[in-house]
């Protein structure tokens, strides 16, 4: 459990708070590059780390992300015009280029010093792996562009989508460093023997600290003398990676991929969770049409969406169109779609966990060390010391991966091959 302020300190993230100081030392994803498709098109309203933004593609191609408020009187820039390499607030006319500058100012006399004086909040974007990414911290801390695996793979190997998740972003976090509940919550046909998560329902944890954050393997006995072993990464402040490679079925994928997921604060009770898949194998470009029926799987496919929306469907507002009788007969849930069903727990749980009153167990230890390393760092932020998970020379040669071994043999030598990266 955590102490309630330690709690507190963990889960605020705006403006001035520990955690959103951390944060923005770190490059955030702000949203897709889909969500910008045409240069000089419509501003999209971001809300990030708690505070409100508008972004555009200018006329060159490139993104702005600035202050959704106009500095002359405050009007929103979500109906600004795009036009000319700059956002024109539509109230008197001032205009903004991607850098905050003030390039034009109609409603005030030629050559005022004005013009130069006025800024308009902006912070710099890279576009890497279909995600917008930007940097909300001190110009004089920008750490190097991400550099994941996943941003290397080709577009044709690679697939991204966003999802909205209606409570803090540290219950999303949680749930995707948790090993244990995939033997439980995504039971989807508790008959099926061949379900290597069925077998054992007590995986033994094994968790080390690294530059970037930290890997941990989990142990599940499985059937003919094996051990299925699941190497999981996670890298700070905010992204999970795992194997997907064998999937917790009795036979192989047919494309082995690495999914991963990144949870970004929209502010303290709301978050967008980023989440990707990627082929492991050059020779096997990860099909659109796979990928998306993947999506639909778990449950944040297209036709799972609010039209309009990274809403889900099935959501608090329906108890997710949970089904007691498939829960009864076939499904541990009765909730439909694997995605669904991590966010009727997290959800559920309200948006903002007391901490203070869990008893964790032994298969809560990547849990117990993620809180920690997030502690830790936003002290080290305050005394100005180096941060985990920055340095792309890091961060940027791991990956996860998931495999049978036999139950006499060391899973690092097993995967020494396939764990290492290929993009």
């Amino acid at each position: 459990m955590l102490k309630p302020e330690d709690n507190e300190r963990l889960v605020r993230v705006g403006p001035g708070t520990p955690a959103g100081t951390l944060y923005r030392r770190y490059w955030m994803p702000a949203l897709l590059s889909s969500e910008l498709q045409e240069n000089d098109g419509a501003p999209v309203r971001v809300r990030l780390l708690g505070e409100d933004l508008v972004a555009y593609r200018d006329t060159n191609g490139d993104v702005g992300l600035v202050d959704a408020y106009c500095p002359h009187r405050r009007a929103p820039l979500f109906f600004g015009r795009n036009e000319e390499c700059g956002i024109r607030c539509v109230y008197h006319g001032w205009k903004f280029d991607r850098n905050g500058d003030c390039t034009d100012m109609p409603s005030e006399p030629a050559g005022t010093p004005l013009q130069a004086r006025v800024k308009l909040k902006a912070y710099p974007c890279v576009e890497k792996g279909g995600v917008v990414w930007t940097y909300m911290g001190p110009a004089e801390s920008k750490p190097p562009e991400p550099d994941f695996e996943w941003l290397r793979a080709p577009a044709t190997h690679r697939f991204v989508s966003k999802t909205f998740e209606n409570c803090n972003y540290l219950q999303g976090l949680e749930g995707g460093l948790d090993t244990a509940h995939v033997s439980f919550l995504h039971n989807d046909n508790m008959s099926d023997s061949g379900w290597l998560a069925s077998h054992d329902k007590a995986p033994r944890l094994d968790v080390e600290v690294t530059d970037y954050g930290y890997w941990y393997s989990s142990t599940r006995s499985s059937r003919n003398n094996q051990n299925y072993v699941r190497l999981y990464q996670y890298i700070m402040p905010l992204q999970q990676m795992r194997g997907n490679v064998r999937g917790f079925n009795a036979e192989p994928p047919e494309y082995p991929k690495i999914d991963g997921h990144i949870w970004a604060p929209i502010d303290d009770e709301t978050t967008f969770v980023y989440n990707f898949m990627y082929s492991v194998e050059p020779s096997k470009p990860l099909p659109e049409e796979y990928a998306v029926d993947y999506e639909s799987y778990a449950g944040r496919g297209p036709e799972d969406l609010v039209p309009g929306t990274f809403r889900l469907k099935q959501n608090q507002t329906n108890d997710y169109l949970i089904d007691r009788s498939v829960q009864r007969e076939h499904t541990f849930t009765g909730i439909k779609g694997v995605n669904t069903q991590d966010f009727a727990l997290q959800e559920g749980m309200g948006t903002i966990v007391d901490r203070s009153k869990e008893f964790l167990g032994t298969t809560d230890r990547a849990i117990v060390t993620m809180r920690r390393l997030l502690l830790d760092a936003t002290y080290a932020v305050e005394r100005g010391e180096e941060l985990r998970g920055l340095d792309p020379a890091k961060h940027g040669v791991v990956r996860a991966h998931d495999g049978l071994v036999p139950a006499d043999a060391d899973w690092r030598e097993a995967f020494a091959t396939q764990s290492a990266v290929k993009w």
